[in-house]
């Protein structure tokens, strides 16, 4: 994997946050702010996720699909 640098602002606690677990965690500046963009996106991911599954669970029930029994049953039609 290759690195690009990058220069970002940060608010002065949040900077000052950042370095502060980078010593208590004995890593560098730039593997917490890499780490917290993992975490961030994750997050998106998952979010997006619960979504969908929210969307088509409420299709499903509009169906009056409620198990994976009158999932079967649907698909058979």
């Amino acid at each position: 994997m290759s690195a690009v640098k990058k220069t970002i602002s940060l608010p002065a606690e949040l900077a000052r946050e950042a370095e502060e677990i980078a010593r208590a965690e004995g890593k560098t500046l730039s593997a917490v702010i890499q780490d917290a963009l993992r975490a961030a996106r994750a997050m998106r991911l998952k979010a997006e996720l619960e979504n969908l599954q929210g969307f088509w669970g409420r299709k499903a029930r509009e169906k009056g699909i409620l198990t994976e029994k009158d999932l079967e049953r649907y698909l058979q039609q």
